[in-house]
């Protein structure tokens, strides 16, 4: 299997410099000043608030940089590249083949025992078998797996949970396929023993509470960097967890753009040369772990109280490990979805990973970024509108691949029907509506979920979305959800009592929200 060829740090950070040196000569005297003016008042401003860095070190970087905006151009380019220095030696961690060697022969099992407790290992499946494994990985595996073998891959998830990167790496090497890097929180580093894995497994270290321009620049040019160096990379294009529960439908680009500019470099040296293809994945979990703070955190920002999550339910481990025995035990707990590989400018690709045009002809995709004689045309712009694109086509494959669960459907039918039952409250004032009226019928409910269950048939059939149901009716779908919620969370989501249902309103708009967009709510309370 390809494995991950890593470069020492010192090599990284001679890269590194090297790219923003690159950028500082196209910067006029006025943008230089600017650009080193931002890092110095940023830091300053954060380190003010938080004193885990302020070490002698990196307080002397920063006085450095300061002291150089009083001096001239030569003085500023070196002050900035002796952080970059530092940045990189900061984010860079090498992939280790011995412990990655290791992690494979003798953690799947206890990998497995941890996220499924028990011995039965995750189903590899096709996209129109109906899961039946706790875990469910689906897509065109094959395919992808001959890709990796001549192409360099991006893959590209959707964000639910902290959870997300071992369940990913975990079905990558279940997959067979190629071990990934991806950028990890500083704050998932804080554990000693999971940082010595995830830093020897592929993941680099992203500090969230640096928002210095320089700093979101050296991110950048590392991913650039390791890309050209043949790299298979894992980018999560919305950035954080989606606070909603929602699919994310407003993606980050500039992780994206580096991809077109290796792409792009790699020209200029054809023993190296090698394209690259961007792999969907998108995440349906039954449950999720942070759910009841990611929703709070999501009513907060779109009601202009915005604050930022600096402890939740992943940082407990305990409740980690709880959630680990008790859901994902499940079976169908989650199912992670590989998409049809995309080119760089958002065109699907075929077996061989040729670019398909609209009417499934080859194309040429060189010629996207190539003048008449075959020479590389450097346009930002240009390539701002490609990933622009390809950000859509993203936005679809999610999409079309989300798999509707039982929590999802009852959740969203449960919020539009109580919804309904107040038409006069925003959905701020239902959330904290009193629980006397957070009562539905049960008769109501199961009608709702027939519904929406009619519309998931024939969404599903149009290839629209994935099924991933309990075989039965509405009742069936109903317990399985009702099962499901009360094995983890504390404050029951739905709960019956004989003929009528109870409603925690924040939880079913969270679950909902997955389903948000398919025009479903029409139809439950039609």
């Amino acid at each position: 299997m390809q494995t991950i060829v890593s470069p020492t740090h010192d090599q990284i950070a001679t890269a590194l410099v090297a790219r923003t040196q690159s950028r500082l000569e196209r910067m006029t005297d006025s943008e230089l000043y600017n650009y080193c003016a931002n890092a110095v008042f940023q830091e300053r401003t954060r380190l003010l608030q938080d004193t885990r860095d302020a070490t002698s070190h990196y307080t002397k970087l920063i006085d450095n940089a300061a002291h150089a905006l009083r001096a001239g151009r030569v003085e500023k380019v070196a002050a900035i590249g002796q952080l970059v220095e530092c940045y990189a030696h900061e984010i860079h961690n090498r992939f280790s083949q011995r412990t990655y060697a290791f992690a494979t022969r003798f953690l799947p099992g206890a990998l497995t025992r941890l996220l499924t407790a028990s011995t039965q290992p995750i189903q590899l499946v096709s996209t129109d078998v109906d899961p039946v494994s706790r875990i469910v990985v689906r897509g065109p595996l094959d395919t992808i797996r001959e890709l990796a073998k001549t192409h360099t891959l991006i893959y590209a998830p959707t964000h639910l949970s902290n959870l997300d990167s071992p369940l990913i790496g975990y079905a990558l090497h279940a997959s067979r396929l190629p071990p990934c890097v991806y950028g990890a929180g500083l704050n998932l580093f804080d554990n000693p023993t999971m940082s010595f894995f995830m830093s020897r497994l592929g993941a680099y270290t992203v500090d969230r509470r640096k928002r210095l321009v320089l700093y979101k620049d050296v991110l950048k040019d590392y991913s650039t960097e390791l890309i050209g160096r043949q790299t298979h990379s894992l980018f999560f294009p919305g950035g954080t967890r989606s606070r909603s529960g929602a699919i994310e439908s407003n993606l980050k680009k500039g992780l994206l753009g580096t991809a077109i500019k290796a792409w792009q470099e790699s020209f200029d040296s054809p023993e190296t040369q090698r394209d690259i293809l961007v792999v969907p994945i998108t995440l349906s979990f039954a449950l999720v772990l942070e759910a009841e703070t990611l929703i709070e955190d999501s009513l907060a920002e779109e009601g202009k109280a915005r604050y930022i999550i600096s402890d939740d339910e992943f940082s407990e481990a305990r409740t980690v490990a709880s959630f680990s025995r008790h859901v994902l035990n499940l079976d169908s707990s989650a199912s992670i979805t590989f998409g049809q590989p995309l080119d760089l400018i958002g065109n699907p690709v075929n077996d061989d990973g040729v670019s398909l045009g609209p009417r499934g002809q080859p194309i040429d995709r060189r010629e996207y970024i190539t003048d008449p004689y075959g020479v590389i045309h450097w346009d930002s712009q240009r390539d701002r509108v490609y990933t622009q694109r390809l950000t859509q086509s993203l936005i679809a494959a999610y999409r079309r691949d989300n798999v509707v669960l039982s929590t999802h459907l009852t959740g969203l039918v449960a919020w539009s029907l109580l919804s309904h039952a107040h038409p006069h409250l925003n959905r701020f004032q239902l959330v904290l509506i009193d629980p006397q009226r957070r009562w539905l019928s049960y008769p109501t409910m199961i009608q709702g979920i027939n519904r929406a269950r009619q519309h998931v048939i024939r969404l599903h059939k149009e290839g629209e979305i994935q099924w991933g149901l309990p075989e039965g009716d509405a009742e069936a779908i109903l317990n399985d959800a009702l099962r499901r919620f009360d094995d983890y969370h504390q404050q029951p989501v739905l709960r019956r009592d004989e003929d009528r249902i109870l409603v925690s309103p924040k939880l079913t708009l969270y679950y909902g929200n997955r389903l948000r967009g398919y025009g479903l709510e029409q139809e439950i309370i039609s």
